[in-house]
């Protein structure tokens, strides 16, 4: 009985893991077949959640039923297909609590849905509920509809940033700062317990023009005067009634979500009780594109923190650019004679000073065998413009945050927490003046400090000059716009720190004319991993995420705070990067 109940169970897990097996290929296989498309169909575009410089294509998250993060090159992919193939007549806009991290990556949706409209097929939006981002792209729709007891989010943009210099105090920990840049911002989150002035009049300024943009666009589309818009934001028209939504014309009528249907099959011109074929993002993925004619220009993806060497850096959330692995990437793709230009789309606050300064030098390699074009995101701040400032041309969005030319040192000083907090004594010997230098029983001193300020400046005088040689400028004329401050693309633009506005189309269409080149096709990388590297990866990191995943829920918006005091003694020291959370509502 023992050995049947032993050759049972072996039995169940083979079963079980063939199953499984046959499961994930299925899934994969899917995802990879080409999908044909049934004439008068709709693409539907479901905004809900959060939104990625890259779709994350989870294999884990597909099997476990778990919501992925949009991914902007699926969207305008997507996008990009709809328009040009003849059996997709329009795009469904399904609109929700969507809470992207940047309106520079919902100007690019914008723009795409935009072009969209201008084949002549027809867009529209429904919702139970509008956030204020999700609104800003379903404006652009020929009809906004909202279910009756629905609510949509108009309010404007705040920025609150909190600052932990006295929660630290708590513990007898307090940050030792070196830095160079009247706007560097970033270490205010522990010297401080108020932003600067210079800090206020940046965040003052771009959280103005992220707006202005954002009313300019909506205004343009609705067709409502621009103080209306303001007068509605300061009013808090979010709470008023759906009447009182089309009254004021940001909605054209309120539908419950079955409704929504008959007005789709009005616009396909078929009968009430015929089906409607739509597509997902995910089903558009494996619709065919634009066959792959010509050389390629390869889009290389570098977002989130930049770290030097490590996998996962602790001050990071999700993605990071490695400086060691995007290296080695950027060398690759310099010596394949197949790519005939590249294209650095750059999404990031930055991070490592050091690590900036690897990537920046592969750039300037890879730049002597063939065109390099940076495409600005969301950010490209600080380490991101380190990286970005040497290559042939820059495309921003008008409200990419760009910029932030300086360099910070943060050190944490424990003695306190240690001596008067815990008790514990430190004696010491030594052979020369300076030997316990960095030592965890005292604070740096006025001498230490001035050879770390020394130090910092010196750091912060490359950053200027890589940004003077590479956008040939003069140091002076670099000064008056470095100083660690903050611009929005479109600023920046008027301040030679980028070329050109525009989104990941302009910046692939300017590398094709650098390399010369009339016919060509786009290839993405770093590749995604493949179905067993991201079944090791999630098993590796599986505990590690489910925990920080709770965490997450379980404090929200604390959750930044309590990371930051907890990863404090993990931080890079040397660092170019914007605040740690720009935290802007």
């Amino acid at each position: 009985m023992v050995f049947a109940t032993m050759v049972g169970i072996l039995l169940f897990f083979i079963i079980i893991g063939i199953f499984s097996v046959m499961c994930i290929m299925g899934i994969v296989a899917s995802g990879s077949s080409v999908k044909s498309i049934d004439d008068n169909s709709v693409m539907v575009l479901n905004l809900t959640g959060s939104l990625d410089e890259r779709g994350g294509g989870s294999l884990m998250a597909r099997l476990q039923g778990e919501s992925e993060s949009i991914g902007l090159d699926d969207v305008l992919s997507a996008i990009k297909k709809a328009q040009n193939n003849d059996d997709i007549k329009g795009i469904y806009i399904e609109s929700g609590m969507f809470s992207p991290d940047s309106y520079a990556s919902l100007q690019a949706i914008r723009r795409a849905l935009t072009e969209f409209k201008k084949s002549g097929k027809w867009i529209i939006s429904y919702g139970d509920s509008y956030s204020q981002p999700a609104y800003y792209l379903a404006s652009v729709a020929d009809k906004v509809y909202i279910n009756p007891e629905g609510m949509l989010d108009w309010h404007g943009i705040a920025s609150q940033p909190y600052f932990l210099k006295d929660l630290m105090a708590k513990f007898g920990v307090k940050m030792q700062l070196a830095k160079v840049g009247t706007y560097k911002s970033a270490p205010e989150i522990f010297t401080a317990d108020h932003m600067s002035d210079a800090n206020r009049e940046q965040v003052t300024a771009y959280i103005n023009g992220i707006w202005e943009n954002i009313l300019k666009e909506v205004s343009a589309s609705r067709k409502i005067s621009i103080d209306s818009l303001n007068v509605y934001a300061d009013n808090l028209i979010t709470f008023n009634d759906t009447k009182t939504l089309i009254a004021k014309k940001m909605v054209d009528g309120v539908l419950y979500t079955d409704q929504v249907k008959d007005e789709v099959k009005k616009l396909l011109k078929i009968g009430s009780d015929d089906d409607i074929s739509q597509l997902g993002l995910a089903d558009m993925a494996s619709v065919k594109g634009d066959d792959d004619d010509g050389d390629e220009i390869a889009v290389y993806y570098a977002y989130g923190d930049i770290v030097d060497s490590s996998p996962s850096n602790p001050m990071s959330q999700g993605n990071v650019i490695n400086a060691q692995i995007v290296c080695k990437d950027l060398e690759k793709l310099a010596d394949d004679d197949n790519v005939k230009a590249v294209v650095l789309r750059v999404n990031s606050g930055g991070g490592s000073a050091y690590a900036s300064e690897q990537i920046w030098h592969q750039v300037e390699m890879l730049k002597k065998k063939k065109p390099v074009v940076v495409s600005m995101g969301g950010m490209a701040a600080s380490g991101g413009y380190y990286i970005s400032c040497g290559s042939n041309w820059i495309v921003a969005e008008p409200t990419t945050l760009t910029g932030s030319i300086g360099i910070f040192g943060m050190f944490p000083d424990f003695s306190g927490l240690l001596k008067d907090k815990l008790g514990v004594r430190f004696d010491e010997v030594k052979t020369n003046k300076n030997s316990a230098f960095g030592s965890i029983a005292r604070p740096f001193n006025e001498e230490e400090m001035s050879y770390l300020n020394t130090y910092i400046d010196r750091g912060y005088k490359l950053f200027r000059k890589r940004v003077a040689d590479g956008r040939k400028l003069s140091i002076d004329d670099v000064e008056k716009i470095a100083q660690g401050h903050v611009w929005l693309g479109q600023d920046a633009f008027k301040n030679k720190l980028v070329d050109q506005l525009g989104g990941l189309d302009a910046a692939v269409a300017k590398a094709a004319k650098l390399a010369k080149i009339d016919e060509y096709y786009t290839a993405s990388y770093p590749e995604m991993p493949d179905m067993f590297e991201q079944l090791l990866s999630s098993a590796e990191s599986n505990t590690g995420s489910y925990l920080d995943k709770a965490m997450q829920e379980a404090l929200g918006d604390l959750y930044g705070p309590v990371q930051l005091m907890r990863t404090i003694n993990r931080q890079n020291a040397i660092q170019a990067r914007l605040p740690f959370v720009l935290n802007l509502r």
